[in-house]
């Protein structure tokens, strides 16, 4: 098999949740411009149909279904929406999440059980489902989760920064990739995680708007994440490229976590 055929996509379809915005928008762009149909979730429809449309515009298939992953009945809904439409999920990306920004002493009970619902609930719920209607029946599946370099680390203490939460929940999904992918081994499904650094969305603004000179100043590479730096890894991750790749967690950060 040649390289290009290796990371070509057609006729595969990817499930990608918090698919409307930021991140998870940028690796439906990248999968959705290597050929797989895209199936992209998030809570508010408005949000959804405009992605749609811009990824309509860019040459892609889409199925937007809107889901509120807090709520276990919606998830199962909304994968069998999904098998139903397009006859199988081949790549889910668990990139939907929230954060809370609170000494932990003052961390209000229901903001923890929000994340946790959220950020890792959540994911599990849709994998478990996506899992049972699709990838072990047919023995094959990616499954790429998005982290954060905030479940491999705590934080700088001079960056004032409060994300106990957050951290914690992204702590969890890293070592639930490693559990996954020795579980689900024997199906040929493998799982991986994402781990990005800082870059600029709707999560980040109020502290990239605080800290932006300290954290490129931190940074090995200077600067903080693109619109293209997710790209590559993600069709790695979701290709044929990566059939011997699974339990990792590799971070896109600039180098942030090696210093």
């Amino acid at each position: 098999m040649g390289v290009r055929e290796l990371f070509n996509l057609n006729g595969r379809v990817a499930l990608i949740t918090g698919g409307s915005r930021g991140l998870g928008l940028q690796i439906a762009e990248a999968l959705g411009e290597m050929g797989a149909r895209l199936v992209i979730t998030a809570r508010k429809a408005a949000e959804l149909e405009e992605a749609a449309g811009h990824l309509r515009g860019q040459g892609a298939e889409v199925l937007p279904l809107a889901c509120d992953l807090s709520d276990p009945s919606a998830i199962t809904l909304m994968v069998e929406k999904a098998v139903a439409t397009w006859g199988q999920i081949d790549i889910l990306v668990n990139n939907a999440g929230a954060t809370w920004g609170s000494p932990t002493v003052d961390l209000p009970l229901e903001a923890w059980q929000k994340l946790l619902n959220l950020n890792l609930t959540g994911a599990f719920l849709v994998t478990q489902a996506v899992g049972k209607l699709s990838m072990i029946p047919r023995r094959q599946g990616r499954i790429i989760n998005v982290a954060s370099i905030a479940g491999l680390k705590g934080n700088d203490p001079l960056m004032g920064m409060f994300t106990l939460a957050y951290n914690t929940t992204k702590g969890g999904m890293v070592n639930m990739t490693r559990a996954l992918a020795a579980e689900w081994a024997q199906y040929q499904i493998t799982v991986n995680t994402i781990a990005p650094g800082f870059f600029p969305s709707k999560m980040t603004r109020g502290t990239l708007d605080k800290s932006l000179d300290y954290i490129v100043k931190r940074n090995p590479l200077g600067r903080v994440g693109g619109a293209e730096d997710l790209k590559g890894l993600a069709v790695l991750l979701a290709s044929d490229a990566s059939a011997f790749i699974t339990g990792q967690i590799v971070a896109v950060d600039g180098g942030r976590t090696v210093v």
